[in-house]
């Protein structure tokens, strides 16, 4: 099968590996489509994955194409990414993003960027009939948004701030409207994100008085940004990845103390019988609560993955959330 295939720093390939070999407890998709998460960057061009090679990709939906119970068999499907090891004490809760031992499709073991993949079939998520494979890619970051935006508590009637007008932050705009916020606005160092946000419904950030954030960049002035805006008695969920040491003043951190801040980290997502932020995800999506659609801006074939890939990384154009097709 043709794949995209990260085989050192830097090198990444669209060649031909053998199909994936369907075990008792997999299922094989034939992947649809793909999306190049934020993270895919610097994985391809600086951090790497955790062997080489690697068949990169954890937001991928597709059809089933082999079923070994002959349950799913032609069904539209979503991927979880996540591989827990059922052991620790996270998974013996439930809270498997908090896994000590956990596998990856996409990084620690083969993912999406790929003709087929077997997937567990504990990680398999049916899509309905009115949910497209385009909009199946986006499960992902969806409900890594819908589990940040929960994070925040009750929304109506309050004004939230986002910083950073990517594929998430938007998402997450979304999910705190569903919420009942009457206002949501975003702040970006690139323009051009904050009128995309504006098209799609949200308002660029002027100085407003906010009663929730989400910090969506890891870079420390966004934050600060964040917990001044902040009202007191105002909640705010740090979500993004930090870039660097994350360090406060001492006037910064008066914010948070003389404000009476509420601060809440959120990572990943949650995926059990309780709580599971991808059923949630899909049933708003089928439902029309959530626009996935309109976040995407550019869908590549697979042998345009150097474009694809070095527009991101380069910002040589705008760009959202990008696409790989790999099957209709």
């Amino acid at each position: 099968m043709k794949c995209l295939n990260l085989r050192g720093i830097g090198d990444l390939r669209y060649e031909t590996i053998a199909d994936p070999v369907c075990q008792s407890d997999e299922i094989l998709v034939k992947v649809g489509y793909c999306g190049i998460c934020g993270s895919d960057i610097p994985r391809v061009y600086k951090k790497g994955t955790y062997h080489f090679p690697t068949v990169i990709g954890h937001e991928f939906s597709g059809v089933v194409h082999e079923d070994p119970q002959g349950e799913l068999t032609g069904r539209k499907v979503a991927v979880f990414p996540l591989l827990p090891c059922f052991s620790c004490p996270s998974c013996q809760r439930k809270n498997y993003a908090s896994c000590e031992h956990y596998d990856y499709y996409g990084s620690r073991r083969n993912g999406g960027m790929a003709e087929y993949i077997a997937v567990k079939r504990w990680n398999i998520l049916p899509l309905p009939e009115n949910v497209t494979l385009e909009q199946g890619a986006l499960c992902e970051p969806a409900a890594v948004a819908r589990h940040a935006s929960g994070k925040l508590g009750d929304l109506h009637g309050k004004s939230v701030l986002i910083s950073g007008a990517g594929p998430i932050g938007l998402i997450a705009g979304q999910w705190c409207k569903t919420r009942g916020a009457s206002a949501v606005y975003y702040f970006d160092i690139d323009p051009r994100k904050i009128d995309f946000a504006k098209a799609q419904g949200f308002f660029a950030y002027q100085g407003e008085p906010i009663d929730a954030a989400i910090e969506g960049t890891g870079v420390p002035s966004a934050f600060v940004k964040c917990l001044n805006a902040l009202t007191p008695g105002g909640s705010i969920v740090l979500m993004g990845n930090p870039v660097g040491a994350m360090a406060l003043s001492q006037e910064e951190y008066w914010y948070i103390l003389r404000k009476e801040l509420i601060l809440r980290g959120t990572w990943n997502s949650s995926y059990n019988d309780v709580q599971n932020d991808w059923k949630d995800s899909i049933r708003a999506i089928s439902d029309g609560a959530l626009d996935l659609t309109g976040v995407i801006t550019h869908v590549f074939a697979p042998e345009e993955y150097r474009h694809a890939f070095e527009m991101l990384r380069d910002k040589t154009e705008f760009a959202n959330k990008v696409l790989i097709r790999w099957n209709e």
